[in-house]
C-alpha cells in the first residue's frame, strides 16, 4: 500500500500533468487538450506514466490512469479548440476503434504527427533510466528521448520506442552564490522557475511557451529574445548524459569540451540527457511595452531598439504595415514602473473583434447554414479571450485570402487599442499566449553584430511580405520576429565563434482551428506551399536555416537529398554522426527523422 503523502503525490503529479499518450483497458484514451489560460499563462502539455518494477509503482501507475482518464476526459469536454467550441462548451466527441491494451498513441500538442508504440518508458530515477537505456542498448530496441511534445515536427516520436523523464523532475542542488542550479531534465521550465523563486533567482532568457522539459528545450536550440542574451542552451554549463555506449558521462566545458558544445544542443541524438546545471541570474521585474508602429518608423528605430532593450520582439501583420512592437526592461531603480493610463478598456480593446467574428458568422451562415451552430450567442463570445476569437474568426474561412485580411485587420485594431505597459517578474512577461493548434516554420539567419546591424533581418521581413501579398497567401498573423545573441552549441542555428554576431528569428504560421479533418488537410497544404516559397525565395539568400523542432523533413529523394547537402553547408554533420557512432552505436535514442537528416555512414 502506497502511504498517504505518497499515494497524493502520484496523484498530483497525474493531475499536474495534461499528458498526450494514454491507455485504458479496452479503448485508447486520446486526450490532445490544451488548457486555456490568461496571457501570462501557458498550456500544460506532458506525458503519461508508464510501468515500473515495484509494486508502489504498479499501484500508481494504475491510480495514475483512473486519474489520467478523468482528467483527460474533462479536459477535452472543457477545452479541446475545436472552432465550434467556446471556454466552457461541450466538444465533439470521436469514436476510436479498439486497440491494443499496451498500445500507446503519443502526439505532437498541435496534432500534426502521431505515432503509437508499445514501449514508452518513464523511469522515475536515474537508476531506472540507466536500466532502460542498457536494456534497450543489449536489445537493440529504440527509445527515443521524447520531451513535453511541444515541438511542431514531433522530433521526439518514433513508434518504436520512447522514454520520457517527466517523472524525474526534481531541482537537485542551487548554489545561491554562484547562482547555478542542478536539476533532473524532465522539470519543465515553470516548475523551475516557481522553484527558484524562493533563492530570487530565475534563468536568464526563456522561449514564450514554459512548459517544455529542460532536457528537450536545450536538446532542440529553443531560443528566447534579446540582441545580448543568447539561445537557452548557453545556459548551461554541465550536463550528465546517459549514452548507450558509454554508460553515464558528465560533461562541461573543462570536461570534454568538444563533446560538451556538441551534446548541449544534440537533438536528443547522442544520449538521454539525465540532469543539467544551468547558470542563473537574479530575479527581476520588468515592464512590457507594447505598441504599434509601422515599417518605415522600424527601419528608423531598428538599431536602438536592439541595443536599447534587453528584450524586444517585433509581430508583423500580413497585409497591413501594422507592427507590434514588445520591448521589455528592468524596472528603474529611480523612476520606478511607468505611470499609464490606457486608453482603452480590455472590453473596448476586442469589442472589434467580436463585431467582425458576429457579423462573419452571419455572412457565412447566410452561405452554408451548418457552417455555425445556432447557439453561438453573444454572451458566449464575451467570454472568449483575443486569441480564441481568432480561432474561431479563421475556422470561419482559412484559407480565404480576403477574410484572413479582415482577421488581420481585427487584429491591428486589437493591438493598437491594447498599447499600453505591464509590470512582473521576468518569468511571468517573457511568455506568450501563441494561440490554439497551429502549424509553424521558423528561421535562424545572422544579422551582423550589436553595434553594426547588417539589417538584413528587415530585408528579409521586406521581402517576406511582398512574397505573401504577391502569391496571395492567406497568411494569419503574426510572422513573430526575435533576435538572441550567439551560441557556442555547435548545431545550433544560432552557432558562432564570435560573440558579437547577433542571429534573427522570424517565424511564419497557419493555424489549425478546427476538427474537420478535409480542413485540417487543406491548410496543410496551403501551408507548406507557403513555406516552400520561403524556402524557395529567401533562405539562401539569407543563409537562413530552420529551428531544429520546426524542420520537417521531405518526402521526396531529391528534396531530401538537397536538404542533407544544405545541412552540412551550416553544421558540422560529420562530426555529429561520429559522436553518434561512439556513444549510440546502434542507434537506440534515433529515430527516423534523424536518420534522414543525418545518415550515418559505416566509413565514419
Amino acid at each position: 500500500m502506497l502511504r498517504g503523502s505518497a499515494l497524493r503525490r502520484s496523484l498530483q503529479r497525474q493531475l499536474h500533468h495534461n499528458f498526450h499518450s494514454s491507455t485504458s483497458n479496452s479503448h485508447l484514451v486520446r486526450s490532445l487538450a490544451s488548457t486555456t489560460t490568461t496571457s501570462s499563462q501557458n498550456f500544460v502539455r506532458q506525458f503519461s506514466t508508464s510501468t515500473s518494477s515495484s509494486s508502489d509503482s504498479e499501484l500508481r501507475k494504475y491510480l495514475g490512469y483512473g486519474a489520467l482518464v478523468l482528467f483527460c476526459g474533462a479536459a477535452t469536454y472543457y477545452s479541446f479548440p475545436f472552432p465550434e467550441n467556446a471556454k466552457h462548451k461541450k466538444a465533439e466527441i470521436f469514436r476510436y476503434a479498439p486497440l491494443p491494451e499496451d498500445l500507446h498513441t503519443v502526439s505532437n500538442w498541435s496534432g500534426t504527427h502521431e505515432v503509437q508504440t508499445r514501449n514508452f518508458h518513464q523511469p522515475e530515477n536515474l537508476e531506472q533510466l540507466e536500466k532502460v537505456v542498457k536494456e534497450a542498448h543489449e536489445n537493440k530496441n529504440r527509445i527515443r528521448p521524447v520531451g513535453s511534445g511541444l515541438s511542431p515536427n514531433g522530433i521526439g516520436l518514433s513508434r518504436t520506442g520512447m522514454v520520457n523523464l517527466a517523472l524525474m523532475d526534481k531541482i537537485l542542488e542551487v548554489d545561491q552564490q554562484n547562482k547555478t542550479v542542478k536539476v533532473q531534465a524532465g522539470i519543465r521550465v515553470q516548475q523551475l522557475v516557481d522553484g527558484l523563486k524562493e533563492h530570487g533567482l530565475t534563468l536568464q532568457n526563456i522561449a514564450s511557451i514554459r512548459e517544455q522539459q529542460i532536457g528537450g528545450i536545450i536538446q532542440v536550440g529553443a531560443h528566447g529574445t534579446g540582441a545580448r542574451l543568447p539561445p537557452i542552451d548557453e545556459q548551461v554549463i554541465s550536463m550528465k548524459l546517459v549514452t548507450p555506449g558509454k554508460g553515464t558521462i558528465e560533461i562541461s566545458k573543462e570536461k570534454d569540451p568538444e563533446l560538451f558544445f556538441l551534446a548541449r544542443c544534440g537533438l536528443g541524438g547522442l544520449g538521454v540527457v539525465a540532469e543539467v546545471t544551468l547558470q542563473c541570474v537574479e530575479r527581476q521585474e520588468l515592464v512590457e511595452h507594447t505598441f504599434i508602429s509601422t515599417m518605415s518608423e522600424i527601419r528608423k528605430n531598428h538599431k536602438k531598439w536592439l541595443s536599447d532593450n534587453k528584450h524586444v520582439k517585433y509581430l508583423y501583420i500580413p497585409y497591413t504595415d501594422s507592427v507590434v512592437v514588445v520591448r521589455c526592461n528592468p524596472i528603474s531603480k529611480w523612476k520606478g514602473p511607468p505611470k499609464f493610463k490606457p486608453k482603452y478598456t480590455n472590453d473596448e480593446a476586442i469589442q472589434h473583434v467580436r463585431d467582425l467574428y458576429m457579423e462573419s458568422v452571419k455572412k457565412y451562415r447566410a452561405e452554408e447554414p451548418r457552417v455555425q451552430s445556432s447557439d453561438d450567442g453573444e454572451q458566449e463570445i464575451n467570454e472568449l479571450s483575443f486569441t480564441e476569437l481568432r480561432d474561431k474568426l479563421i475556422s470561419l474561412d482559412p484559407l480565404n485570402k480576403n477574410h484572413i485580411i479582415k482577421v488581420n485587420q481585427a487584429e491591428a485594431e486589437f493591438w493598437r487599442k491594447s498599447e499600453g505597459y505591464r509590470v512582473g517578474w521576468s518569468d511571468e512577461i517573457l511568455s506568450f499566449d501563441c494561440g490554439g493548434q497551429q502549424w509553424v516554420s521558423e528561421t535562424c539567419f545572422p544579422a551582423g553584430t550589436l553595434s553594426k546591424p547588417s539589417m538584413k533581418d528587415l530585408e528579409y521581413i521586406e521581402e517576406l511580405k511582398q512574397l505573401i501579398e504577391k502569391e496571395e497567401i492567406p497568411a494569419p498573423a503574426p510572422i513573430e520576429q526575435r533576435w538572441t545573441a550567439s551560441s557556442r552549441s555547435i548545431m545550433s542555428p544560432a552557432s558562432s565563434s564570435s560573440e558579437e554576431d547577433i542571429f534573427s528569428w522570424v517565424g511564419i504560421i497557419m493555424y489549425l482551428p478546427t476538427s474537420d479533418a478535409r480542413q485540417r488537410k487543406n491548410i496543410t497544404e496551403e501551408f507548406f506551399h507557403y513555406r516552400h516559397l520561403t524556402c524557395a525565395k529567401l533562405w539562401d539568400n539569407y543563409s537562413a536555416y530552420e529551428h531544429w523542432a520546426k524542420i520537417e523533413v521531405p518526402k521526396n529523394k531529391e528534396e531530401l537529398a538537397a536538404l542533407q547537402a544544405r545541412l552540412r553547408k551550416r553544421f558540422p554533420v560529420d562530426a555529429y554522426n561520429k559522436a553518434r557512432r561512439e556513444l549510440d552505436p546502434n542507434r537506440i535514442v534515433s529515430n527516423n527523422m534523424l536518420e534522414r537528416l543525418f545518415p550515418v555512414s559505416d566509413t565514419i
